[in-house]
């Protein structure tokens, strides 16, 4: 019977047990064995593999430092020798996947296997797929933490003995931007007739190559004169009355909440709170202006630089939202300002 292979895990501070967004800016720390999810991944991998150390970080601190976090692990990396790295699964969490991705890619600089995963609408996702990286397709969440880490723990091993993969789809990772030629026996061009004939029959058929697609969103016209355009802040950073009354979430928003902010030159600290969980709020609190800069905006009305702020503000959470929800949210927030003659719209990045 084979050895278990050795297996390196990387989670950040909210999986390592070490609290929620209190605690992001940990600073990277290693930990024999297995932590959190990794007692799960062992006992998916059975005795298959074991994790024989477990980094951990805040996601605020990977992303202020993130040269620093990436030389540490690479140290880390050449003194326990793993066999396989694995990273995550972060699901839709972006800061998270961004730093499981990173460090997957260090991994694989050094020769090591890394497999990650995260959801499909991770920013992880559209960075480091095109970078040749193994990412499992996950849920948007933690309930889906038991699928995830037996799909990563299945590919895990597969890498680590060098073992032959399949498709993406077979695998259950997301597309890496990489192409094989696969002998099936069939010509092209009798593959496409077939296709062809069964698109028109109106029978299911799969295309060979899957394109992922967009919508493209044109571009409005340059304002003519914003001095005479009626303007409204809106705003993704989950900054909301104090008590949170319309109960927007940290995460995976499906509403909006509308705040008048009629005769206020400033927003005043005290009076916000911010429920956004994908960003340090302590900022935020000191001073809601920073994300929300109410106080810049009456300064362009009072000099005429815009023609008048509209009195009230409109506020979600982007963290983790899907992307259909997004569009909804943001559809719905359209024409509300329509509604009300806005033509123009600042939205501050949070």
């Amino acid at each position: 019977m084979a050895e278990p292979l050795r297996i390196m895990h990387y989670i950040n501070a909210f999986f390592g047990g070490l609290g929620g967004e209190e605690e992001a800016h940990t600073s990277l720390r290693v930990q024999e064995g297995a932590v959190g999810p990794g007692r799960l991944l062992e006992q998916v991998l059975g005795a298959d593999g074991r994790v024989i150390a477990t980094l951990v970080c805040g996601d605020g601190y990977f992303s202020d430092h993130e040269e620093e976090v990436v030389e540490q692990t690479r140290k880390y990396l050449l003194e326990y020798k793993p066999e396989v790295f694995l990273a995550g699964p972060a699901f839709r969490s972006g800061r998270y996947g961004l730093a499981c991705g990173r460090l997957c890619l260090e991994a694989e600089r050094l020769g090591i296997p890394a497999v990650t995963g995260m959801h499909v609408e991770n920013p992880g996702s559209d960075l480091y797929r095109p970078q040749h990286l193994f990412i499992i397709a996950t849920e948007a969440n933690a309930a889906g933490m038991r699928p995830a880490l037996e799909r990563m723990a299945a590919l895990a091993l597969k890498r680590g003995r060098g073992l032959p993969l399949g498709s993406a789809a077979e695998e259950g990772f997301l597309p890496r931007a990489v192409r094989r030629t696969v002998p099936i026996g069939v010509p092209a061009a009798v593959r496409a007739v077939n296709m062809a004939l069964k698109k028109w029959r109106g029978e299911p058929f799969s295309s060979e190559l899957t394109i992922e697609t967009f919508e493209v969103i044109p571009p409005p016209p340059p304002l003519a004169d914003p001095s005479k355009v009626l303007f409204a802040l809106v705003t993704e950073s989950g900054l909301v009355a104090k008590g949170n009354p319309d109960r927007l979430p940290s995460a995976a928003a499906t509403h909006f909440a509308i705040y008048p902010i009629a005769g206020m030159d400033r927003l005043v600290p005290g009076r916000w709170d911010a429920v956004h969980g994908g960003y340090d709020n302590t900022a935020a609190l000191q001073d809601p202006n920073r994300v929300v800069p109410l106080d810049a905006v009456r300064a362009l009305e009072r000099e005429g630089v815009i023609g008048r702020l509209l009195d009230e503000l409109f506020v979600t959470v982007g963290n983790m939202g899907s992307l259909n929800a997004m569009k909804r949210i943001g559809a719905q927030i359209a024409q509300e300002l329509l509604k009300r003659g806005v033509g123009a719209v600042i939205l501050p990045a949070t």
